[in-house]
């Protein structure tokens, strides 16, 4: 039978295994580091593993040592770590490539190598290692420095932009600072911060799942993609449900940064480890302070769930859609698809009643210079006969959809085309004036009745030195053409306008 002491002596054993694990991984990372750089620099790989094995500078025992040559200082082990491991591995790379071409292949499998190490380590050990350390500890000194100075302010910030940092595919070179700040500090206390963008997305999802709930299909992904949100994985939540929505993906943003300024604020939050996040990283946290952490997760879901709630839902997402994205009517019966245009019933599409108290957000069909509708150089659009709504002369040829709907037609000329917005507006869009007799030859449209569009996606072209030399008129015109169906329409200032940015907002009776 066992004794408590039997007991508290497993425990130990059992801790001290799980350490061992970690450290089989985090003692030799730069070996493991060097060999994948290798590959990726298409050098040998077990040369990649050797220099990066230079950095734990083996073969060196006290009271032996090594120069660091820029402080005169003993060199030590483990100087530069990941960022010189990269670097080292890079240089060695074109070091060998350039050794395989010189030396003749009789011989190449003994020299290439050999003097590849030889140049390559030397120029690791006396340059990269005390060069990359001082970088290295650079980083880490000054992120601890920015995160104690900057404290609330700082965590917001981090929080805030590191989703698109993550866009832009820029995230990945704060790998190596999380991993020196582990090796130097036993923690990193900027991945707890940046955690808190992906939280922020979780309080974004649950306020649209709120507030749109009749879209069955973006519930349904939503449905799908939260649980593992809420384990800090990200992605099917930013590139399924709010980055394409737009507004979401900000007001998720701004949870993280509210989560980052907690975190910041608490301060002295670290993580032992990196790769996991959200509430798979409470394990991790170090010195105990899971609490705070879990404080931060709070505040960033409750960040995003609120700014997301009241700013960041798009009109058009709280419409009624079935799970295959279907837009239904309010009598219930189908009126567009996303996913099959060949089956829309573009009549029952036209015919369908507009939406009561939508507003519809349009957009600039064009770049170039916003003029009133009043000062188009045509009666018929200026005198308003057709409706209201804005006009453009262009200086760029794209043309994008207005906002988010079906197109219902394409003149044959391709001059013109008209558009059934989701809301219930009819929108005609009109690119030039008399250009009609030009039979469709400065146009080129691939949409077709049917297809469902969103605002700012560009439909065609239209080539303005044709227009100009055949003497027409290059204006671009956007008439809302049931003007009955709304109560109020906003108004703008002639001026610069860039394709796809916001020009006025209509609001339904």
């Amino acid at each position: 039978m066992q004794t408590a002491g039997d007991l508290g002596t497993n425990w130990t054993t059992f801790i001290t295994v799980l350490k061992v694990i970690n450290s089989g991984l985090f003692t030799y990372l730069n070996i493991y580091v060097g060999i994948n750089a290798a590959k990726e620099f298409k050098a040998t790989p077990g040369l990649g593993g050797i220099i990066a094995g230079l950095i734990y500078l083996p073969g060196v025992v006290a009271p032996v040592t090594l120069p660091n040559i820029f402080t005169g200082s003993a060199l030590v082990a483990g100087s530069g770590g990941i960022i010189g491991v990269l670097f080292a591995v890079w240089v060695m790379s074109y070091v060998e490539k350039f050794f395989h071409k010189v030396i003749p292949d009789s011989v190449d499998i003994i020299f290439s190598p050999f003097l590849t190490l030889l140049i390559v380590g030397c120029f690791t050990i006396f340059l990269v290692m005390p060069a990359a350390g001082w970088v290295s500890s650079s980083l880490v000194g000054s992120i601890n420095w920015i995160l104690h100075v900057g404290g609330a302010f700082a965590g917001f910030m981090l929080g805030l932009f590191f989703l698109p940092m993550v866009m832009l595919g820029l995230h990945q070179i704060l790998t190596p600072i999380h991993l020196e700040m582990i090796k130097s500090l036993g923690n990193t206390p900027l991945l707890p911060i940046l955690a808190m963008a992906g939280a922020g997305q979780v309080g974004a999802a649950i306020a649209l799942w709120i507030r749109c709930r009749k879209n069955k299909q973006l519930t349904g992904m939503i449905k799908g993609a939260l649980p593992v949100g809420v384990l800090g994985v990200g992605e099917p939540l930013i590139y399924g449900v709010s980055l394409p929505l737009g507004r979401p993906f900000i007001t998720a943003c701004v949870g993280g940064g509210i989560g980052g300024a907690v975190i910041g604020a608490i301060g002295g939050i670290g993580a032992t480890s990196i790769g996991p996040s959200g509430v798979a990283l409470i394990p991790l946290i170090a010195n105990g302070k899971w609490l705070g952490y879990v404080f931060g997760l709070l505040a960033a879901y409750a960040g995003g769930f609120l700014a997301t709630f009241f700013f960041g839902v798009p009109k058009s997402a709280m419409l009624a859609h079935d799970v295959e994205g279907n837009l239904i009517n309010a009598s219930g019966a189908t009126v567009a698809s996303a996913t099959d245009a060949s089956s829309i019933d573009v009549d029952q599409i036209m015919n369908a009643t507009p939406v009561a108290g939508a507003d519809t957000n349009l957009v600039a069909t064009a770049s170039g210079q916003l003029i009133q509708m009043s000062a188009v150089k045509d009666a018929t659009f200026a005198q308003k006969m057709l409706g209201d709504g804005f006009a453009i002369v262009p200086n760029m040829e794209a043309i994008v959809a207005p906002a988010d709907g079906t197109i219902i037609s394409l003149t044959e000329t391709k001059h013109a085309f008209t558009l059934k917005t989701d809301s219930g507006l009819e929108l005609l869009v009109h690119m030039g004036i008399d250009t009609v007799e030009l039979g469709g030859k400065p146009f080129n449209f691939n949409i077709k009745p049917g297809d469902h569009v969103s605002h700012g996606q560009q439909l065609g072209t239209m080539d303005l030195k044709q227009v100009q030399a055949a003497g027409k008129d290059t204006t671009v015109i956007t008439v809302i053409t049931n003007m009955d169906a709304v109560a109020t329409l906003s108004q703008y200032n002639d001026g610069a306008v860039e394709v796809g940015s916001p020009v006025m907002q209509a609001h339904n009776k």
